[in-house]
């Protein structure tokens, strides 16, 4: 029994690869349509974008706010006071601004594109798109990937921007830090390889969530119970997959 349920997974576990698969090389094929279809992709870009900017700032300043004060618990001692800005801040571009940034957006873009898509499988809106002669990979999926690998990148930057702010009033109100002293440990160990390093994280993150986010709802059945549970399946995946990438691309970038 157990045997047989463990086959069974796996088998549907390398099924639902494939089909993921073969979904990340039909949106690749509509990728010169970009200009065609550029209303579509500024939607979603607007979407996805702009209006993630209100719970990224949330995210950002007390992920900056968080860290000073574990920062400066961890470093304890009058040194402290000479490394938090460095130690902080590195942490914060290289680590927690695009993973916990990429964790968020998962939640709202991974799991409303699932949902949206979902929702127009189960009440047969992609017949009725088929049945005009328009593919729903190109009219539905292509625009969100696109969005979402362009948007990504800026959410994650604006994030750590404001998380490095959050950090430094922190420190310069409750930790007894002063500015310069916290913004010389900033100057002193900021790299541009660890920017480099942080966008291509989120470029990544960016693919992942999209493009699941679109498998989910593209595999969507059972009317609106199937939908709910889509939605919590796109949530976890894409959590899972940006922590994995995340270890992976750590080791090729960083490590």
């Amino acid at each position: 029994m157990i045997l047989r349920f463990i086959q069974k997974k796996v088998l549907t576990f390398f099924r639902d690869l494939g089909t993921y698969t073969i979904l990340c090389f039909n949106i690749l094929k509509y990728i010169p349509r970009i200009f065609k279809d550029r209303k579509l992709i500024i939607d979603q870009m607007v979407h996805i974008g702009v209006n993630s900017l209100a719970l990224v700032s949330i995210i950002g300043i007390f992920t900056g706010a968080v860290s000073a004060w574990q920062g400066a618990y961890q470093l304890e001692g009058l040194a402290s006071k000479n490394i938090l800005g460095s130690a902080t801040t590195k942490a914060i571009i290289i680590e927690l601004g695009p993973v916990l940034a990429a964790i968020v957006l998962a939640g709202r873009i991974g799991a409303s594109i699932s949902a949206e898509l979902g929702t127009m499988k189960v009440t047969e809106q992609f017949d009725a798109l088929e049945s005009m002669a328009i593919n729903p990979v190109r009219y539905l999926a292509m625009p969100r990937v696109v969005a979402s690998v362009i948007m990504t990148p800026p959410l994650v930057i604006y994030a750590t921007a404001v998380a490095i702010i959050g950090a430094y009033i922190v420190a310069t109100a409750f930790l007894d830090v002063t500015g310069s002293v916290f913004m010389n440990g900033f100057r002193n160990s900021f790299e541009m390889k660890d920017f480099y390093a942080s966008t291509i994280k989120a470029t990544c993150f960016g693919i992942a969530i999209s493009t699941i986010g679109c498998f989910v709802g593209f595999s969507t059945e059972g009317g609106a119970q199937g939908v709910g549970l889509s939605t919590i399946k796109s949530f976890v995946i894409c959590s899972a997959s940006i922590l994995i990438l995340d270890y992976i691309l750590w080791n090729f970038l960083i490590g």
